[in-house]
């Protein structure tokens, strides 16, 4: 499903992306709130939704090819974050749903659950 898709489908804003980056296709997603599962677990094209706010989080995301990253229950990135993520190309979506919410109207969508069966480097 691509980004723009996703954003309609969650009822999100969209903050720090170019219009080329609404366009990428994310087909598999996994929620967390642990930069550790982000690092183990994440994998390039993966959609991310998180509660956690920092901007290591946007680093960890980049670093793992994280597609975009969705803030649930209406929490809103800082500032800084929201710079560091459009230098990177990292779309930031934020939704004031639930985190099991959303992940439940990505899953009957058809975006798949991550493999997170298999750590990274194992």
């Amino acid at each position: 499903m691509r980004i723009d898709e996703i954003t309609n489908l969650l009822e999100a804003d969209v903050l720090a992306c170019d219009m080329a980056s609404l366009s990428q296709e994310a087909d598999f997603a996994f929620a967390s709130d642990f930069l550790s599962d982000v690092l183990a677990f994440g994998r390039p094209g993966y959609l991310l939704l998180t509660g956690l706010l920092g901007c290591q989080l946007v680093r960890t995301a980049e670093i793992s090819g994280i597609a975009a990253v969705v803030f649930v229950r209406g929490k809103r990135p800082t500032h800084d974050m929201v710079e560091l993520a459009h230098r990177s190309g990292l779309p930031l979506l934020c939704t004031k749903m639930t985190m099991y919410e959303a992940c439940g109207r990505l899953y009957q969508a058809g975006v798949g659950p991550a493999d997170c069966t298999s750590v990274r480097g194992s």
